[in-house]
């Protein structure tokens, strides 16, 4: 059974109603991180093999999760203004168990939230530049920073921290890519307007990097 909607109903408001809650993350592991800095590299070629949900739990959680119960996450952000969103762009068969689409990744309930059903890992690899290699990854993770949000708190210096938190955010990924075998690639060229419209980003989210992540080939 392919899964879309279900699962809670959110208490946040402004989440909409709707999530898939992803499995509890691991927080022990059988790769240091020794091991994984030390195998760590950009894949451009991907197996044709599906993730399972669990690993995208981790992989999202690691990026940038809730790992206290005051609600702090494992990237750094300036003064915990958390001006970065993630999303992910899953294609056909890339999870086993979950529709293709797009889903918002909401950290404080570890939980995906449905955007857009459907393909879109061709058209995410048109808005950077046509490097069709990404759209082989089962699963894009795109890191997506809200200049707004983090003024807040930050004032003018707003977008440098948010790129300083992307930058955590992507590298944890890695690590964590590493820690279970994975692969992924990092994309930072793209048209910033096509960009946002093929990964049908909220009007204040600017995006920042793509992350294809599969098995490699």
């Amino acid at each position: 059974m392919v899964l879309w909607f279900t699962l809670f109903t959110l208490g946040a408001p402004g989440y909409g109603a709707e999530a898939l809650k992803l499995p509890p993350p691991a927080t022990k592991g059988t790769v240091s991180v020794e091991e994984a800095l030390q195998g760590r590299r950009s894949t451009r070629k991907f197996a044709a093999r599906s993730l399972e949900l669990a690993q995208v739990g981790q992989l999202l959680w690691a990026a940038d999760g809730v790992n206290r119960p005051e609600g702090k996450k494992t990237a750094p952000a300036a003064r915990a203004a958390y001006a970065v969103d993630l999303f992910l762009v899953v294609g056909e068969r890339g999870v086993a168990n979950l529709a293709p689409g797009i889903y918002q990744y909401l950290a404080p309930e570890h939980a995906l939230k449905p955007v857009a059903k459907g393909e879109f890992r061709p058209a995410v690899a048109k808005a950077c530049n046509s490097q069709a290699w990404m759209a082989e990854a089962p699963v894009q993770v795109a890191i997506a920073g809200d200049y707004a949000r983090g003024a807040v708190k930050n004032g003018d210096k707003a977008p440098m921290y948010t790129h300083l938190e992307a930058g955590f955010v992507a590298q944890n990924l890695f690590l964590e890519v590493g820690a279970l075998g994975l692969g992924a690639g990092i994309v930072g060229g793209f048209n910033d307007k096509a960009l946002a419209q093929a990964l049908k980003l909220p009007p204040r989210d600017v995006p920042l990097l793509v992350m294809p992540v599969g098995y490699k080939h």
